[in-house]
């Protein structure tokens, strides 16, 4: 469990790449609850008819902010519009994201680049951004990391967007008990499919990392996916049940079912690979110190590199 975020009232929200997909969903599911919204955004014409829906919906229109999550200068005006609309934020919802299909073994430094800035990248910038000032107010909030069931299940046509996804899987995890203390709650999303245009990333790839390995993106290609997206849950689903999920204090939201197999195969891939032998005593007592100080910060006590070196008896 995380912190459980009871109350939406007078809450402000940040949502990156919510004018369309999955981060539109969001939007329209904290919206529900009446949490006053910037929405991060690339597409003009997807922020008009973000807008609109808005407006027919009759909720208080969103604070647009143009923002590359890869450009830091682009953050740093987020944040002086935030302050000067809303004085702070609350929950900041790094769901902005990108892919390209390909073997990992042709692809270039640019498609490397590119990738791990927005996947990674854009959600290391608006932590530290962020951070900070929802730290500082001391006010209850939470922060959601969208990253994919990607995060866990490999394969070979995705190995780049699945880099990505296990890195922003292994930060929440630690930002887990980094902010435990805090009034912060954190969040981990891993969505399987959804109902999106995610397919199309290539498309829109900047000219700045036009050099790929994988080849020209293919309009014609790429559509065959189409249909397999259209299957996925629509994106209000999946936004209720991050709502959900804030509301219950999950740390893990898993949005779809269907996993069991491939998360038991790898439970028993890793307990077949332990070794079954005894630890010595030293080594089972540092192992033991560092579970001790992951429970103390989820004990909401703060920890410190002391608390990881075991103390001399004597």
């Amino acid at each position: 469990m995380s912190r459980p975020l009871d109350s939406f009232a007078g809450k402000t929200a940040l949502v990156t790449g919510a004018v369309s997909g999955l981060g539109f969903g969001i939007a329209k599911a904290l919206a529900g609850e009446g949490v006053r919204l910037a929405l991060g955004y690339r597409d003009e014409g997807d922020r008009e008819t973000a807008a609109r829906w808005f407006r027919d919906a009759g909720h208080d229109a969103p604070l647009f902010l143009p923002l590359d999550v890869a450009d830091r200068a682009a953050w740093a005006a987020a944040r002086e519009a935030v302050e000067r609309e809303f004085g702070r934020l609350h929950i900041l919802v790094n769901n902005a994201g990108i892919s390209v299909f390909g073997p990992m073994d042709r692809a270039t430094y640019a498609d490397w680049d590119w990738i791990l800035a927005v996947n990674l990248g854009g959600v290391i910038n608006g932590l530290v951004t962020f951070l900070p000032m929802m730290e500082a107010h001391g006010e209850t909030g939470h922060v959601v990391n969208v990253a994919s069931m990607a995060a866990f299940l490999a394969g070979p046509q995705a190995g780049i967007y699945t880099t990505s996804k296990f890195a922003v899987r292994g930060l929440t995890e630690s930002l887990r008990y980094t902010l435990a203390p805090t009034a912060l709650g954190v969040s981990l999303m891993c969505p399987g499919l959804v109902d999106t245009r995610a397919y199309a990333s290539a498309l829109k790839r900047p000219d700045d990392f036009a050099d790929s390995g994988l080849g020209t993106a293919d309009p014609e290609l790429l559509g065959q996916l189409a249909p397999v997206f259209a299957a996925g849950m629509s994106i209000e689903e999946a936004g209720q049940r991050l709502v959900a999920g804030m509301r219950r204090g999950d740390f893990w939201i898993l949005s779809h079912g269907g996993y069991e197999a491939e998360f038991q195969e790898i439970h028993d891939e890793l307990m077949a690979a332990l070794p079954k032998e005894p630890q010595p005593p030293e080594r089972e007592a540092v192992e033991e110190q560092r579970r001790a100080a992951n429970r103390m910060a989820l004990a909401r006590q703060a920890t410190g590199i002391g608390d990881m070196v075991v103390k001399d008896e004597a």
